[in-house]
This record gives structure tokens, sequence and C-alpha cells, in this order.
């Protein structure tokens, strides 16, 4: 093998272990049996969330993972594989991902990588579920309102009740 291919599988996994190292999720699926048109899909809604998804041989994937220092994931990266890349959103490309592997059956997810933790299909799938960065603020949000609102609720309540005796 001449050292240029090898120079250059080296440039591929050391992207693929920069990749590993900026992003705040990574999900590991199994694709085989997915049609062009399902892929095109499922690649412009995770773009729109601002998620990369590629195709990447397996030694690559196993060699970027051992150097970003990632073991256990030997096992995910087999057979046709693709990997979501996230930097900003954690929950993206898991729920992306179960949505379209609920409706399209050849979509397996395998595993990921989630806040710099190895993760099982079980804990990408309980991430899916989870609601996005701004749905959760929104819930913040809600939170730090309730009592803020309850104190302007009783006041409310308690000026109509002087109003009341006062009209009396």
């Amino acid at each position: 093998m001449s050292k240029e291919i090898i120079a250059k599988k080296a440039a591929i996994v050391d992207e693929v272990t920069e990749k590993f190292n900026n992003a705040t999720s990574c999900v590991v699926v199994n694709y085989r049996g997915v049609t062009v048109e399902e892929v095109t899909e499922l690649r412009k809604e995770l773009r729109d969330a601002g998620v990369e998804l590629r195709v990447i041989k397996n030694t690559y994937l196993k060699r970027a993972a051992d150097k970003a220092g990632y073991e256990g994931l030997d096992d995910t990266f087999s057979g046709p594989t693709a990997v979501a890349f996230s930097n900003d959103d954690v929950v993206a490309p898991a729920r992306i991902l179960a949505k379209f592997a609920k409706d399209i059956d050849a979509l397996e997810i395998k595993g990921g990588i989630i806040e710099g933790k190895v993760a099982s299909l079980e804990q990408v799938e309980a991430i899916s579920k989870l609601p996005n960065r701004e749905g959760m603020l929104s819930m913040l949000l809600s939170v730090l309102q309730a009592p803020v609102r309850n104190f302007a609720y009783a006041v409310k309540a308690v000026a109509d009740s002087k109003n009341d005796e006062d009209a009396a």
C-alpha cells in the first residue's frame, strides 16, 4: 500500500475523530434496505435540524472511536453504518432517527455517543423521547413563572374582595 493511500486513510480517521470529539451527540444506524428517496428525506430533515449524516467505513469508525477514547462501540460498527453527528442539539439526531425508524422498518438504530459517553440503543431511544432545546426552555420558563403567576392571582383576589367590601 502506498504512502499516499495510507496518508488519505489516516486523514479520514483524523477527520472522524474530530467529529466524535466536537459532537454533543452521535447516533449510529444500520441503513440496509432503506431506499434512496427515504435517505434523501432523512438527510433533509437532519440537515434542517443542524445534524450531519455520514456513511463511513466501519474500520475508520473503529479507529476514530478508539482514538477519541470511546470503547465498546466495535459491535455497533458492523454492517452498513451511517452516523448522525450533532454539534448543538443533543436530542435532535436521536429524535429524528427514532421517528424515521418507526416509519421505515429497514432503518435500525444501533447506539451512539451522548455528551461524551457511549450510549446503548435503549439510552438513545430514551433520549429521543425528550423535547428539543426550545421545548425544554419553554417548560423551564413555565415552571419559573408559576410562583409569580400564583402570587399575582392571590393579589388580584385580595383586591377584588376589598372592592366587594367597599361596594357593600
